[in-house]
């Protein structure tokens, strides 16, 4: 931009000058240049030229004229001010004219009015008379009436009224100067009567000699008098505001006008723009020319007469005429678009931009700026470098850690370096690390991952242990905790001798350059990364050291954090498999096969067991603790313990489910009572006990999957059994079902990892178990493999325990059973029959003892039970002697005096049996005594 003709100041001697140049310059500025409005923060911004202006844009350069402090502004707030006035004074002369004329129109009116009744027939001789009032009061009303005077008063001399509109004003002296009329002549005044403000003639009444008789004044109030003028008030003043409506229109259009021609700035504003532009145009690092439609420069700015080395007389010229290179000047004479055109300007790499004037209604002509890049040309190899850098950064933020697990994010950290920041990458961590423990210092590390351009490299394969010596590159980083970087291998004597021949092996592959860097985690060194070079000629230097321990830094968070995750994982873990049974008890009832997998995320709750019953019976148990971790694991232990010690009252399922479920209730209780953020525990739960006596299962679930079970014939189905609320919910009860299973059935037993998943429902996750249960083997042990190969994911999220039990029965010739009288002499029949059997079943060792069980059990329960009395001796892997009666009374233990008869006969048969207990039934209840076989 070029200085305004009447602007002082001094012109740079680089500068061309004359009108011709300020003008072309101005042109261009005008036809290129966004137009600038003023910010409310006092800067510029640029706005679209007003052949792209839309109807929002307009009424926004309206209101920036009103608001602005801009020349537009100045002008519209002056010329309304104008009109204003204006219209005022024209209002208040209109008003004041109309109240003078009215003013005189009363006066003129009062005079008339008054000599006209003075000069009326009969007026003078109704003074004479006797009653001058009674004869002139109804023609005084009357000509008031007809003239619309505000009164009428006839007086004497003395100015004593005659008439008067108010009737109590007669017979009073008159208000006002009666003296100029009683001398002849008239007087016309304003005064305050006792009508109120008025303006009221006073004339004479003369005799035919001229002598005045008397006196006849007419007036009209200053009410009645503005009342005209008050009528034309609202007209004048509608007339007014028109005039200012119009006045104001075309006011605004002029100032919109001017708002466009003046950007929108003021006075200073404008000024300051002008400097700035001019300022800014021959200081900035860049040409800038102009050049006319006819090939001649119109401007150049002093960037461009030093970049072009232009003569001091350029401007004007012909660009051709410059002693420009060619290719140059053909494209600033041609005028066509260019955009980071490169030409070379002696010894300058110029990038110029050309534009044409005329896109927009402008003069023809173009402008072209130029900027030189020799010095950027240079400098972009290293700032492409740096935003590869940087990226690589990024992407081992986000790239790094994906797992919990060390070996993996190892492997991701040697797969990001190579080979964008080395030719072969390895990590090398403790052992301690990889197991998640913390580091002991040392120089043995194991290679945990690997990764080069090639897979030949004589480097340390992955898994080998790797002892360092003390004077190598990576031991170094081991014991100082710092990076070390060895530009060239070959003459590193400290890395050859951590293995002669092994590093001369490396060196003849071509790997030339090594950086070794400690994986620090605070104050622990968990391993060393090394970053190797061999295809690349360039030996690492320092920046790439810099970077290298920035990357190796962010892997450490993450390889720390899998650490930590691991040994968690591990506690976790053993706590859990502490917890979980590691062999399955001896019974003969059913035959079974488990598995339990934990999830690859967490440890979970999911437990399982087999608790032998008294009776031959063997009660299942499957159950899911919600949650994973410690607390979760911590929790199934005690819902285990709690099921072994409720199994031992020998409770059904569904009383012992609705304990579990107290339990669990409590549990919550204390936890919430220590802390507001204690985990709330939520668990199912499902319970099966099997008779092989009977072949009887009952079954109860607390929110747990149903069991499946597959028949002798391989068919599966789902029984069904009353699916009871989680545990932990209180307050609803618990149902069982009881299932008569032929010998050979298999009943599974599973949690809900199994069948569920994020990609499955539940339902969809039955039908996969009932295809692979129809596809299984008939052993519990193929049973459990092919379904866990048919369902279960590759990375299971949730725990599975997995239960198949097949069913067996007892054998009808081991089982004895004698309907006993309520007769203490039928005892001894019971023990000859009881005799007969033990030595059927090889058993006479146990005859004596299990004959003094029977006869304590049996007089029991004639003496304090009720009928039916019944006896069942059962042989499994233990004989078991069970004495039924229908009372429900308990017999407890205890210890007879010296002196008593009776109470021994318990503690005898707690001497003789291994074990001995009672169970109640829907009848009564079984007294029940094991024994073990000889």
């Amino acid at each position: 931009m070029v200085r305004l003709p009447d602007r002082s100041g001094t012109r740079s001697h680089r500068r061309p000058g004359g009108p011709r140049a300020r003008r072309a310059s101005v042109r261009a500025h005008g036809a290129h240049e966004q137009r600038a409005t003023r910010t409310p923060a006092g800067g510029f911004t640029h706005r679209k030229g007003h052949s792209g202006e839309t109807e929002p844009g307009r009424v926004a350069a309206l209101r920036s004229a009103l608001t602005g402090r801009t020349i537009a502004r100045q002008v519209f707030v002056l010329q309304v001010v104008i009109v204003l006035l204006l219209v005022v004074s024209a209002v208040v002369a209109l008003y004041l004219q109309a109240r003078h004329d009215s003013t005189q129109e009363a006066r003129n009116r009062s005079v008339a009015v008054a000599q006209a009744f003075a000069n009326a027939p009969g007026t003078r001789a109704a003074l004479n008379a006797p009653h001058p009032t009674a004869i002139l009061q109804p023609r005084a009303e009357a000509a008031r009436k007809a003239t619309g005077v505000d009164f009428i008063v006839v007086m004497n001399t003395d100015g004593i009224r005659y008439t008067h509109p108010k009737p109590n004003r007669i017979g009073k002296k008159f208000v006002g100067n009666i003296a100029p009329a009683l001398a002849g002549g008239t007087v016309v005044e304003e005064i305050n009567g006792t009508i109120g403000r008025l303006v009221q003639a006073v004339v004479p009444i003369k005799d035919p000699g001229g002598k005045v008789v008397g006196l006849v004044s007419a007036g009209i109030t200053t009410k009645n008098v503005g009342g005209a003028a008050n009528h034309q008030l609202p007209l004048v003043l509608m007339a007014a505001a028109v005039g200012l409506a119009f006045a104001t229109a075309g006011t605004a259009l002029v100032s919109r006008r001017l708002l466009r021609q003046t950007h929108g700035l003021g006075p200073h504003e404008m000024t300051r723009m002008y400097e700035h532009h001019d300022a800014v145009l021959h200081a900035v690092r860049e040409g800038v020319l102009i050049v006319s439609g006819e090939g001649r420069l119109l401007l150049a700015n002093d960037e461009a007469q030093r970049l072009l080395d232009l003569p001091a007389d350029a401007e004007g010229r012909h660009v051709l005429d410059l002693g420009l290179d060619p290719d140059t000047a053909e494209l600033l004479a041609s005028g066509r678009v260019a955009t980071d055109e490169v030409h070379l300007v002696k010894d300058r790499l110029l990038a110029v931009n050309q534009r044409p004037t005329d896109v927009r209604g402008g003069p023809p002509g173009s402008v072209a700026t130029l900027r030189d890049s020799t010095e950027l040309r240079a400098l972009s190899g290293r700032a492409e470098t740096a935003r590869e850098r940087l990226n690589m950064l990024y992407d081992a933020g986000v790239g790094i850690g994906t797992s919990l697990d060390v070996t993996r994010t190892a492997e991701e950290l040697a797969e990001l370096a190579v080979p964008r920041f080395a030719d072969f990458a390895t990590v090398d961590l403790f052992d301690a690390v990889l197991g998640g423990g913390q580091p002991e210092g040392g120089t043995a590390v194991r290679r945990t991952a690997s990764r080069g351009v090639r897979e030949d490299a004589p480097l340390y394969k992955v898994g080998q242990q790797i002892r360092y010596v003390d004077t190598s590159p990576q031991a170094r980083s081991l014991r100082t905790g710092q990076a070390v970087l060895e530009p060239h291998l070959a003459t590193a004597p400290g890395w050859h001798a951590q293995d002669l021949e092994r590093t001369a092996q490396v060196v003849d592959y071509g790997i030339h350059s090594l950086i070794t860097v400690p994986l620090r985690a605070g104050t622990l060194v968990l391993g060393v990364v090394s970053f190797w070079r061999s295809d690349k000629p360039n030996p690492f230097d320092a920046e790439e050291l810099a970077l290298a321990e920035e990357l190796v830094t962010r892997a450490a968070v993450s390889i720390d954090n899998a650490r930590r995750y691991t040994r968690e994982h591990s506690m976790a873990v053993t706590l859990q498999r502490s917890l979980l049974p590691r062999t399955l008890p001896e019974q003969s009832a059913l035959d079974i096969a488990y598995r339990y997998l934990p999830a690859q995320a967490g440890v979970g709750g999911d437990w399982f067991d087999v608790l032998p019953l008294p009776g031959a019976r063997v009660a299942l148990v499957v159950g899911d603790v919600v949650g994973h971790g410690l607390h979760a694991a911590a929790t199934m232990g005690r819902l285990r313990t709690a099921v072994h010690n409720f199994s031992a009252l020998d409770l059904p399922p569904d009383e012992l489910l609705a304990l579990l479920d107290e339990l669990v209730g409590r549990i919550d209780q204390d936890e919430t009572s220590e802390g507001d953020s204690a985990p709330v525990t939520g668990a199912t739960c499902l319970y099966a006990v099997y008779d092989p006596v009977s072949r009887k299962c009952t079954i109860a679930r607390a929110g747990h999957p149903p069991p499946a079970l597959i028949q002798p014939d391989g068919h599966v189905g789902f029984p069904d059994v009353p699916a009871g609320p989680p545990l932990g919910l209180g307050g609803l009860p618990f149902e069982a079902a009881e299932l008569t299973l032929e010998a050979g059935s298999r009943l599974v037993l599973y949690t809900d990892g199994l069948v569920e998943d994020r990609g499955r429902d539940i339902d969809e996750g039955l039908e996969l178990l009932r295809g692979a249960l129809e596809r299984a083997g008939s052993s519990p042990e193929e049973t459990c493999r092919s379904v866990l190969e048919s369902q279960l994911p590759a990375k299971p999220s949730d725990d599975v325990a997995l239960l198949v039990a097949r069913t067996r029965a007892l054998p009808a010739d081991h089982i004895a059973e004698w309907q006993v009288p309520s007769d203490p002499a039928a005892v001894g029949e019971l023990r000859a029959s009881v005799s007969d059997r033990l030595t059927e079943w090889g058993l006479e060792e146990l005859t004596f003892s299990t004959e003094l069980i029977l006869s304590e059990l049996v007089t029991n329960a004639i003496r304090y039970g009720a009928d039916p009395i019944h006896v069942r001796v059962l042989l499994d892997r233990t004989l078991i002697c069970e004495v039924f009666d229908s009372s429900s009374t308990s017999p407890h233990l205890r210890y007879a005096a010296m002196t008593d008869e009776g109470g021994r006969g318990l503690f005898l048969v707690a001497q003789l049996a291994e074990r001995w207990g009672t169970r109640y039934t829907p009848d009564g209840k079984v007294i029940w005594a094991e024994q073990p076989l000889p």
